[in-house]
């Protein structure tokens, strides 16, 4: 299946986003790590309806306005990221966590007596849906800015718009 795509600018630089059929598969910054190698046979399409649909989104969300992404998310990823992933997805609009409550969070819903922040923490730096699995509102165990990789600066910025509330 092809994979449409498009560059979109926002305030904080240049994201590409990627769909698949009526889903969103992928939303990056530009130059972040984990961006997809092999982008040779995707197909431009900035027209795309999911892809119009999330640029609206962004356009909202940069403005400070708090609602969900009303489209279909398809990110690829192990079962492992998947469950830290719906982790994500249900931390509140101006929110935080740590990846050691996401680590305890997914060990008691696996029922299992621990599981690895670390673990966690590389399944969130792997999330291919930026902003909208917000990976960027997860904390190191002392609140430090840790790990982001579309770079610290990025999650510094999008903390500070999400705190504006």
């Amino acid at each position: 299946m092809t994979l449409h795509y498009a560059s979109i600018p926002s305030p904080l630089g240049k994201l590409t986003a990627a769909a698949r059929n009526d889903a969103l598969v992928g939303l990056w910054f530009d130059g972040q790590k984990y961006f997809p190698a092999d982008t040779k046979n995707w197909q431009l399409a900035p027209n795309h309806p999911v892809l119009t649909q999330l640029r609206v989104w962004l356009e909202g969300y940069f403005r400070g306005e708090k609602k969900g992404f009303p489209g279909k998310l398809s990110p690829q990823g192990s079962e492992f990221r998947q469950a830290v992933w719906q982790i994500l997805r249900r931390i509140p609009y101006g929110q935080t966590t740590t990846y050691g409550a996401i680590a305890r969070q997914l060990a008691a819903a696996q029922g299992k007596p621990q599981m690895s922040a670390q673990a966690v923490g590389g399944a969130v730096g792997h999330n291919p849906v930026s902003l909208i699995i917000p990976c960027h509102r997860v904390l190191g165990a002392n609140g430090a800015l840790t790990g982001y990789a579309g770079g610290i600066d990025k999650k510094q910025a999008l903390l500070a718009l999400e705190a504006r509330k």
